[in-house]
């Protein structure tokens, strides 16, 4: 996941219109992918495990509400546009918040491993479909304020290795807590991403042609996701 975060050096070799062309589409797949984990796999899951506890779903509210509040005193939005103008202390917002966003990815990625190995498989290749066009955002509007490549490409990678470090965390206390859920949790923070932060950046367009691409790879998307859960039962 880490490594992931170098994806967005392709943001300086690539055209603005071609950028454009690829992101969009990545963007409603990666909505669709959130979604489609969320509700078929992360909260059947929670509710097997959780035998369908009002727990449950108060877990799905915090983790939809911690995003929100993340925003919102952070200031931070997940950017899909490689070429935004952000001031430089908003440049260092969005790597605290996007570092604590991949902390608590590890926590519930590592969490789900430890329910259920296909469950594990599942949230890491969905946090991974949704890092790849964050990434190429929040590496673009680093440079386009200022930062070197250099800088850019070191704080990006150290601020996505919280990834890592959120899975030890998880993997460490589970013998003293049951870490099931955060299964619900992340399922929250996967709605919230996925409706809240990438559905408003591609359901505006005039074009029909871009509409139905749009619409075709968040499709796709949730298909991917539905297909998973069929195969695996």
């Amino acid at each position: 996941m880490s490594v992931i975060s170098l994806v967005g050096t392709v943001t300086l070799v690539i055209k603005k219109e071609t950028l454009d062309k690829l992101l969009l589409p990545l963007v409603a797949f990666a909505a669709g992918s959130l979604i489609g984990g969320a509700v078929l796999h992360m909260i059947p899951e929670a509710v097997d495990k959780m035998h369908n506890s009002l727990a449950i779903y108060l877990w799905l509210l915090a983790g939809f509400m911690l995003f929100l509040a993340l925003e919102q005193f952070l200031h931070w939005h997940h950017t899909h546009n490689a070429t935004a103008d952000d001031t430089p202390p908003l440049t260092y917002l969005i790597l605290i918040a996007d570092a604590i966003h991949n902390l608590i990815g590890g926590m519930f990625v590592a969490a789900s491993f430890m329910v259920d190995v296909r469950l594990g498989i599942t949230a890491w290749l969905v946090a991974a479909a949704h890092e790849v066009p964050q990434e190429l955002g929040d590496f673009g509007v680093l440079v386009h304020g200022g930062w070197t490549t250099t800088k850019a490409l070191i704080f990006n990678f150290f601020c996505s290795a919280t990834f890592l470090a959120g899975g030890i965390l998880a993997y460490a206390v589970s013998d003293q807590i049951n870490v099931v859920f955060l299964v619900p949790f992340a399922a929250g923070n996967f709605l919230y991403i996925g409706a809240a932060d990438l559905i408003p950046e591609i359901k505006h367009h005039h074009s029909i042609k871009t509409n139905v691409l749009h619409f075709a790879a968040f499709s796709l998307g949730i298909g991917l996701l539905l297909a998973v859960r069929l195969v695996g039962g």
